[in-house]
Parts: structure tokens; C-alpha cells; sequence
């Protein structure tokens, strides 16, 4: 746990995420642990708030909290598996960014996964940086992106509406 806190800590003191003042929230559900937890570590460092779920009912609970930003959802899950997280996740929230991440990649897999509603769909082995910029497209088209987009605070010192066009200090 220490380990993540110096990773956040590191995250938001190296980059320009952290002048909005909340931290982006991303939940990752991936029963494989190296791969779960790499994934958090890497999303921590580069400055998100990450959370994570090793089986699809933990992962569903979760997810319908609706804290999360981002969800980051592996298909073949124990308990329940993934397009059927997908398909609840949708019938109560139409706008949560979801990424399917899976090692299925037929092609009646991507048609399902797009058809229940995932925003993406990353096949594994994938490429950390490929994902990331996933991440970042998918939030930006999603709510969350437009309202970061509205409003800009740097360093408690200037704050910048982009709606209106103007600046203050």
C-alpha cells in the first residue's frame, strides 16, 4: 500500500492531472493477479485513482457505485463474466466509459462486447502505451472529459473557465 501512495504521490507531483484536484477513477476487473496489479501500478503512476476486482460479482458491486471514471473490464471472469458485467453496468448507467481488456478475440467476441455497450475493446498481450491513450480517448469523449475540459485551475493561482473564454487570478 505504501508502495501506491509514493506511486500517486510521484504521479501528481510529475504531471498536469492533479491541477483539476480530483484524480481521475478507474476500476480495473481482471481475476489474473500480475495482471491486475501491474495495471494499477502503471495507472497509478501516470496519476489516476485506481481500484481493482479479481472476480465479476466484486467487480459488478463496485462498478455500480458509480464512483468510477473509467472501467477497465476483462471478459472471462469467475462468478459472472464480463458481458454480463457490461450489460448490467449499462442497464443502469448508459454513460460509463467502459474498456473491455481480453485475451477473446474473435470476431463475433469484439461484436458482442461493442454491442452490449463497451466503448472499446483491447486485445491481450496489448501494448501499455496503446492503452493508455485508449484510456485517455475514452475519457475524453465521456462525461468526465467534458466537464475537466469546462474549468482549469493551475497551482491555486489561476483558473480558467474555457466555456466562457476567460481567466482570472
Amino acid at each position: 500500500k505504501l508502495y501506491r501512495q509514493s506511486l500517486t504521490f510521484l504521479a501528481q507531483t510529475a504531471s498536469l492531472d492533479f491541477v483539476n484536484k480530483r484524480l481521475i477513477s478507474i476500476l480495473i476487473v481482471e481475476d489474473e493477479e500480475a495482471i491486475r496489479s501491474g495495471l494499477i501500478d502503471v495507472f497509478v503512476f501516470h496519476g489516476y485513482d485506481v481500484d481493482g476486482a479479481a472476480t465479476g460479482p466484486e467487480g459488478l458491486k463496485k462498478a455500480l457505485t458509480g464512483k468510477f471514471d473509467l472501467i477497465l473490464l476483462d471478459i472471462m471472469l469467475p462468478g459472472m463474466d464480463g458481458y454480463e458485467i457490461c450489460n448490467e453496468i449499462r442497464a443502469r448507467d448508459r454513460d460509463q466509459p467502459i474498456i473491455m481488456l481480453t485475451a477473446r478475440t474473435s470476431d463475433e467476441d469484439i461484436i458482442q462486447g461493442l454491442k452490449l455497450g463497451a466503448d472499446d475493446y483491447v486485445a491481450k498481450p496489448f501494448s501499455i502505451q496503446q492503452l493508455l491513450l485508449r484510456v485517455e480517448a475514452v475519457l475524453r469523449r465521456s462525461q468526465i472529459g467534458i466537464e475537466q475540459a469546462k474549468s482549469i485551475e493551475l497551482n491555486n493561482e489561476v483558473h480558467i473557465d474555457t466555456e466562457n473564454l476567460s481567466g482570472h487570478n
